[in-house]
């Protein structure tokens, strides 16, 4: 009677790798989604003498009802005090997501804000495989349920005193600055309407010598980043990316889910276009689709991003 030992190291071999990979999987769906981080980072874009602004960038909640834990940690973040609060969509993950909203921004009221939307705040999340995405961007699901968008809307806009920049401009006055804000809907749903953004601007009145331009977009695609480069923005905000949400710790993103390169898919870096190059802050944001909970090697965030004047 013999007996076969070399199916013993392969054996060992694969159950190693199914022990890696389940161990894998815990930390992803039962730790690290939960890991809620603060990420603060200091650009220099705002015009020559402006005082510092302090901006929270919050982006891609997804957020369902009985989400408690994210929403106590959103409405801590209020204690940071910002200056001004730039939110890039996808707040909602659920038909009841805005309860969830309401008690995690409720203590941001009062702060100068602005939004754009993700088609996450139109339309409800839907199942989908997760292997897709490496084919490309996701595609519009055929049937979406759509959500209560105009509640939310005001909400943001009467309740928090946030501005819309979906396809619109607005001018603030934060922390002694005069700031000139302006942005699109979501591009990744081709909903961006960028040529009439030369008009809202416009719209505002002269702008003063010493204000700055900041540009707000969900999904950071290339020709919504070159053209707000154009229309002078000095820093531009995205979000949808997720920062991959699922990376490879030493590499980083494996999928971006839209043209973004992917060593630009979250963080600060900078986006150069006609000769200019200005601030780029994707946020990897705080949330996940209901369908998709786990994150791994890139823990939800939000960004506390310090504006600083650029050299005379």
């Amino acid at each position: 009677m013999t007996s076969d030992r070399s199916a013993h190291p392969a054996l060992i071999a694969l159950g190693a790798v199914g022990a890696a990979g389940a161990a894998a999987a815990v930390w992803g769906i039962g730790i690290e989604r939960y890991l809620f981080t603060v990420r603060e980072v200091t650009a220099p874009a705002l015009t020559p003498g402006s005082r510092p602004i302090r901006v929270l960038h919050l982006s891609d909640a997804h957020m369902a009802p009985w989400q408690h834990r994210k929403q106590d940690w959103l409405a801590s973040l209020a204690e940071l005090e910002p200056d001004l609060v730039v939110n890039t969509g996808d707040n909602l993950g659920h038909r009841d997501g805005l309860v969830g909203i309401r008690r995690a921004f409720a203590p941001l009221a009062g702060i100068p804000g602005v939004f754009v939307h993700g088609s996450n705040d139109v339309q409800a999340p839907s199942p989908r495989n997760p292997l897709k995405y490496f084919g490309g961007p996701s595609q519009k699901h055929r049937e979406p349920e759509l959500l209560d968008t105009d509640a939310m809307d005001d909400f943001f806009t009467a309740e928090l005193g946030w501005q819309g920049l979906n396809n619109a401009a607005a001018r603030l006055d934060v922390a002694g600055n005069t700031v000139d804000l302006f942005g699109v809907d979501d591009a990744h749903r081709d909903w961006d309407e960028l040529d009439v953004l030369p008009d809202a601007l416009a719209g505002l009145g002269s702008r003063p010598s010493d204000a700055s331009v900041l540009g707000v977009t969900h999904a950071p695609y290339q020709r919504v980043l070159n053209r707000f480069v154009d229309f002078g923005a000095d820093a531009v905000f995205g979000g949808h990316t997720h920062g991959g949400q699922v990376c490879l710790p030493g590499y980083g993103t494996i999928v971006a889910n839209c043209d973004i390169p992917l060593k630009q898919a979250k963080g600060l870096s900078t986006w150069s276009h006609g000769g200019r190059t200005v601030p780029l802050n994707v946020s990897a944001g705080c949330g996940h689709s209901i369908y998709a909970p786990v994150r791994f090697a890139c823990r939800p965030e939000a960004t506390l991003l310090t504006l600083t004047a650029r050299s005379a």
